[in-house]
């Protein structure tokens, strides 16, 4: 049960992978690996609805995962969701930059 006032490991998650251009990259990845593997442990079925919400691709993870199946599912999880923020943030950059080219092109 969820102490009212105190985030969900999912919310904290997308937390910590929306401040990774805020800390030094490791630091959000140790912070996500073991949030990661708070989930794996107490709560898979979130972690799963979590990797959909953030929109990391389902074969993607199943290739890494087999890829790397020496390493720590949650280090290889963590990795996966840095490398989608870090595509969210790219694109959102350039459409910010699309956009506001087109609005200087339309002004008087």
């Amino acid at each position: 049960m969820q102490v009212p006032g105190q985030d969900s490991l999912p919310d904290k998650i997308i937390s910590a992978s929306n401040s990774i251009i805020e800390m030094p990259e490791e630091k959000a990845r140790e912070e996500l690996i073991f949030l990661i593997n708070e989930l794996i442990n107490k709560d898979f079925h979130s972690l799963i609805q979590l990797l959909y919400r953030i929109d990391v691709n389902e074969k993607k993870i199943r290739l890494y995962l087999e890829e790397n199946s020496d390493k720590d599912s949650a280090s290889v999880l963590a990795d996966l969701i840095i490398e989608r923020q870090l595509q969210k943030i790219e694109s959102r950059k350039k459409y910010t930059y699309k956009n506001n080219a087109d609005d200087h092109d339309e002004k008087w």
